[in-house]
Parts: structure tokens; C-alpha cells; sequence
């Protein structure tokens, strides 16, 4: 039996379209990590991520649908870390916290880029999707990979306030004004106080 040359052809396409998008998303990260959000000049990226002007608007139709998508990339790498490693503190908290604090060092490794992302996260209307996959992060961090925990449970609000305030702690931390050591310790005490349910 031989294999079919259009559904051959259409996974070629598929695959390498995914690789473009990639590399485009990967250029854009690269550009914000020395110089922010100003400096993902679209023409720039696609200089950087070798495609045609045309092809980087195809792919991302503005500037900001570009920043979800290398926050999005950024979250994609956070989760796969965790599910390769899965927090291993004791107690909802302290495992929600070393979620958070993960995060923290993955972003402060490269703070421009970090501080490119937060800055879009706050100041975009574009839903980026970001509280909600931090927020999921934390409830399979504290109650457990198989816990079901449906929209409106006190401990989904609870892990979105976490999030909220890890990420109002980002921002000082971009800042110069606390230190990841302090940083933690209070998202400890937070955490103490908000997964009370877990």
C-alpha cells in the first residue's frame, strides 16, 4: 500500500511551516532579551528569522500577537520543566512557591526579555492566556496532576491571586527593588495564607 503524496506533501508543508513559526518566534525572543519590546521591530525580526516581511505578517498580524506568542513560547519551556521535575517541597504552598520561584530565575536569567514580557502582560489588551496557565501551573504544583478543580473553586481564585502577586513581585524585582531571596520569602507567607483549602 502506498502512501498517500497529498497527505505526504500537506505534512512537509505543516511541519515546516511549524519550524518558520519557530524560528520567527526565537528571533522575536532574542531581539527583546537585549533591547525589550522596542526592540522587536517586525522587519528586523524577519530579517533575523530569515523570512520575507510578508511571511512574518501571515504568521503574526501585529506586533503584539508576536509577544503572546514568545510568552506563550516561555510558558511552553516552564511547564516542560516542571513536568520533567515536578516540585517536590512539602505542602501545597511550598510547592506552588517553588513553582513561582522557577519561573522567576527561567525569566531573570534573561531580564530584558522578562521585563519586555511583564510589561506586555500588563499594558496589552490582547488575552495573552498567561494567569491561566500560571494559575493551572500552581493548582497541579499544590493539589495534585490528577486534582479537578473547576472554574469559580475558592482554590482556582486562590492560585490566581498567587500568580497576580508573583507577578506585581517580578516587577519589583526587574526593578532593582527586592531581592529573589526576598521575593520568596514573602510569596511563602502569601502562600501560607491563600492555600489554606489545598
Amino acid at each position: 500500500m502506498t502512501a498517500d503524496p497529498t497527505a505526504t506533501e500537506q505534512g512537509v508543508r505543516s511541519r515546516s511551516q511549524h519550524q518558520r513559526r519557530k524560528r520567527i518566534v526565537q528571533a522575536a525572543a532574542a531581539l527583546a532579551s537585549r533591547g525589550g519590546v522596542e526592540a522587536m521591530q517586525m522587519r528586523t525580526v524577519a530579517e533575523r528569522a530569515g523570512v520575507a516581511l510578508g511571511t512574518l505578517y501571515r504568521y503574526f498580524p501585529s506586533k503584539m500577537d508576536l509577544v503572546v506568542a514568545v510568552v506563550s513560547e516561555e510558558l511552553d519551556l516552564l511547564e516542560g520543566s516542571i513536568e520533567r521535575r515536578p516540585p517536590r517541597a512539602e505542602g501545597p504552598p511550598r510547592r506552588a512557591v517553588e513553582v513561582l520561584m522557577r519561573a522567576s530565575r527561567g525569566l531573570m536569567r534573561e531580564p530584558e526579555l522578562a521585563e519586555a514580557l511583564i510589561r506586555s502582560l500588563l499594558l496589552s489588551d490582547v488575552k495573552t492566556g498567561f494567569g491561566d496557565r500560571m494559575t493551572g501551573m500552581l493548582l497541579r504544583a499544590a493539589a495534585g496532576t490528577d486534582a479537578t478543580v473547576p472554574e469559580g473553586d475558592p482554590r482556582r481564585v486562590t492560585a490566581r491571586a498567587l500568580s497576580s502577586v508573583w507577578t506585581m513581585e517580578m516587577i519589583e524585582m526587574l526593578r532593582g527593588h527586592t531581592t529573589m531571596e526576598e521575593t520568596q520569602a514573602r510569596l511563602e507567607i502569601i502562600a501560607d495564607r491563600l492555600l489554606t483549602e489545598f
